[in-house]
C-alpha cells in the first residue's frame, strides 16, 4: 500500500469538502446582502465588517451542525442522507442567524430570502453529494474483507457490512466462525485481505489481530465489549512509575450538573408552552377515539435504580397489557396500536408528555433511555452489566436513541449508553439534541421487536453466547 497515494486521495476528498463549505458560505453571503441591502452591490461603508462577522458566525454554525449530522461522511452514507443532513445543517444555521438578527434589530423580518438561499443550497448539495460520493468510490475501490465472528448473534450485529453503501467499500469474500483459536492459529488465515471485521473474539486473539492490522496496514473493525467502552473513560495516573489507568463510577462535575439541570428546566418549560396546541389536539384526538385516557403512565428506571412514572401519549388500546406481561411493541403490525396511535408514533408525538418528566427532574433531555423494571430484570439475567446504564439520569434522547433503534439489542444499547457516559458534557448534549432531529423522519428507527418476542433480546442466542463465552473464559484461564 502506497502511503503517498493515500495522502493524495485524502487530500482530494478534503478538497471536495472544502469546496462545499466555501460555496455554502458564498451562497449565504450573497443572500445575506440581498436581505440587508436589497442588492448584492448595495453595501454601505459602515456595514462591510458586520457582513463578514455574520457570515463567519454562519460558518461556525454550519461547521457545528455538519459534524453533528455527519454531513461529510462520504462513502459510508447514502446520497439522499447526505443531502438531508446538509439541508438540516443549513436550515438550523440560517434559522439561528435570522432569529439573532431579528432580536438584535428589534424587528421581525420576513425569512423568505433565507428560505431561497436554503433551496438553492439544497440543489447544490444534491449535485455535490452525487459527485463527491462517486469520486470517493472511484478513489477507494472495494477492499477484500474477511468477517470473523463467534456466533450468529455477533454476525447479525455486523449486518450493515453487507448492505449498501458499505458493500461498495468492503466486499466480504470470506466468513470465519471463531472457535477459540489463538492468534497464531488464525494469523495465516488473515493474509491477502485488505480489511478485517471482528466480533466476539477473545481479547488475547483480538489484540493479536489488532496488532496485525497495525503492522500490515490493514483496516480493522472491532465490535467492542463493555469492558472496552469502560476503559475508554479511564484516566492516566502519572503518580506511579508504571502506566496506570484509573476507572471508577462515572459522576458528572457539579458545574455540568447545574448547567444541565438549568437547561432542562428552561428548555422543557419553553417546549411545553410552544407545543401546547399540539399537546392539546393530540390528547383530545386520543381520548375521543375510544374514550380512554390520553396519557399512559408507566414505571421506569433512572439514576441509581430509582423508579419514576414516565408520561407518554397512549398509542395502544387501553387493555394492551391485560395479561399483565410487560412486552415491547412489534412495530407497525402490532394489533394493539390504534389508528390514532400509528399517527402519534409516526411523528414521535407520544414522547412529548415527557417534557413534564424533564420539568420536574425525573428525566433529562439527554441520557440513557429509561427501561421498565420488569424488562430490565430479564436483561440483568444475561447481561449483569446492563445496570451500568443507571450511573446517570435517564433521558429523552442519547446515542442509543439516535444511532440505535427501538429494537436494538440491549447489549448494544448498553455500549451506546456507556459511550455517552464516557463523553458527558454540555456540548455533547447539544449535539445529541440537534442530532435527534435527523432521525425524526426515519421510520426504521422505530422498528419493533420480532413477533413472539416480549423484549429486544434474542434469549436463545443470548443464552448460547453467554454459555460459550463462560466456557471460553475458563479455557483461557487454565
Amino acid at each position: 500500500m502506497d502511503i503517498r497515494d493515500d495522502y493524495r486521495k485524502d487530500l482530494y476528498v478534503e478538497g471536495m469538502k472544502l469546496l462545499h463549505f466555501g460555496v455554502t458560505l458564498v451562497i449565504f453571503y450573497t443572500f445575506w446582502l440581498l436581505f440587508r441591502y436589497g442588492a448584492v452591490a448595495g453595501m454601505d461603508k459602515y456595514g462591510f465588517r458586520y457582513n463578514y462577522y455574520v457570515t463567519a458566525g454562519y460558518g461556525l454554525l454550519i461547521f457545528f451542525f455538519n459534524r453533528t449530522y455527519n454531513s461529510y461522511l462520504l462513502g459510508y452514507t447514502r446520497i439522499r442522507t447526505l443531502v438531508f443532513s446538509q439541508a438540516l445543517s443549513q436550515f438550523f444555521s440560517a434559522g439561528i442567524i435570522w432569529l439573532g438578527v431579528c432580536i438584535a434589530w428589534k424587528h421581525m423580518h420576513a425569512p423568505w430570502l433565507f428560505f431561497c438561499a436554503i433551496a438553492l443550497q439544497v440543489l447544490f448539495d444534491a449535485g455535490w453529494s452525487y459527485m463527491a460520493n462517486y469520486s470517493y468510490f472511484k478513489l477507494h475501490p472495494a477492499k477484500r474483507t474477511i468477517l470473523i465472528y463467534r456466533n450468529e448473534l455477533d454476525k447479525k450485529r455486523f449486518g450493515t457490512v453487507t448492505g449498501k453503501p458499505i458493500e461498495r467499500l468492503y466486499k466480504v469474500v470470506k466468513e470465519l466462525q471463531y472457535d477459540g483459536y489463538s492468534f497464531k492459529e488464525i494469523r495465516s488465515k488473515l493474509e491477502g485481505y485488505e480489511a478485517i471485521f471482528v466480533a466476539g473474539v477473545h481479547s488475547r486473539c483480538r489484540n493479536g489481530i489488532a496488532k496485525y492490522c497495525k503492522e500490515e496496514r490493514v483496516a480493522g473493525f472491532f465490535l467492542p465489549h463493555v469492558g472496552d467502552v469502560i476503559m475508554q473513560e479511564a484516566q492516566h495516573i502519572q503518580s506511579f512509575d508504571a502506566p496506570v489507568l484509573y476507572v471508577t463510577t462515572s459522576r458528572a462535575k457539579p458545574e455540568y450538573r447545574i448547567a444541565k439541570r438549568a437547561f432542562d428546566l428552561i428548555a422543557s418549560l419553553l417546549g411545553i408552552v410552544i407545543l401546547s396546541p399540539i399537546l392539546l389536539v393530540t390528547a383530545l384526538a386520543i381520548h375521543f377515539y375510544d374514550g380512554g385516557p390520553a396519557i399512559y403512565k408507566q414505571n421506569r428506571l433512572t439514576r441509581d435504580g430509582k423508579e419514576f412514572q414516565i408520561w407518554k401519549f397512549r398509542s395502544m388500546r387501553v387493555d394492551a397489557e391485560k395479561d399483565g406481561i410487560a412486552r415491547l411493541s412489534t412495530g407497525e403490525n402490532d394489533s394493539r396500536i390504534t389508528p390514532i396511535g400509528r399517527i402519534v408514533r409516526r411523528f414521535r408525538l407520544d414522547e412529548l408528555p415527557q417534557l413534564f418528566n424533564i420539568l420536574v427532574g425525573d428525566m433529562s433531555f439527554v441520557g440513557p433511555r429509561p427501561e421498565r423494571p420488569e424488562i430490565a430484570e430479564q436483561y440483568y439475567k444475561f447481561i449483569p452489566d446492563f445496570k451500568l446504564r443507571l450511573q446517570v439520569k435517564a433521558g429523552l434522547t442519547g446515542y442509543a436513541q439516535i444511532y440505535g433503534k427501538y429494537n436494538t439489542d440491549p447489549y448494544e444499547k448498553l455500549e451506546f449508553d456507556l459511550l455517552y457516559i464516557n463523553d458527558m458534557g454540555f456540548l455533547t448534549d447539544l449535539k445529541l439534541i440537534f442530532a435527534t432531529f435527523g432521525i425524526l423522519f426515519l421510520p426504521e428507527s422505530t422498528e419493533g421487536v420480532a413477533a413472539g418476542q416480549t423484549t429486544a433480546m434474542d434469549y436463545e442466542s443470548e443464552a448460547n453466547r453467554t454459555e460459550k463465552w463462560e466456557k471460553r473464559d475458563e479455557h483461557w484461564a487454565e
